[in-house]
């Protein structure tokens, strides 16, 4: 029989809760992660949830910013003979 650990936290006057070290590390909370409750079977389950503000600039590109003047050029002329061909 696996013995298990109990977390005890107080409820502030606004309902909140910390959430215990031990848990946030074993759930690989970090500050600012938003976390999903859900009632499972008569439990409460806590879960990381992930959505793109979470996850936003965590993959690195492969290459340097692209060169926009470079883009905004390249773009500039294909509008222009775009225009040429259809005159």
């Amino acid at each position: 029989m696996t013995k298990t650990k109990t977390n005890t936290t107080t409820i502030t006057q606004k309902g909140q809760v910390t959430i215990p070290k031990e848990i946030r590390e074993y759930l690989g909370l970090k500050t600012k992660n938003q976390v999903e409750f859900r009632i499972e079977k008569g439990k409460v389950v806590i879960k990381p949830t992930t959505s793109l503000e979470t996850n936003f600039g965590r993959v690195k590109p492969k290459r340097k910013p692209e060169d926009f003047k470079k883009a905004r050029k390249s773009f500039e002329k294909g509008v222009a003979n775009e225009v040429i061909r259809e005159s």
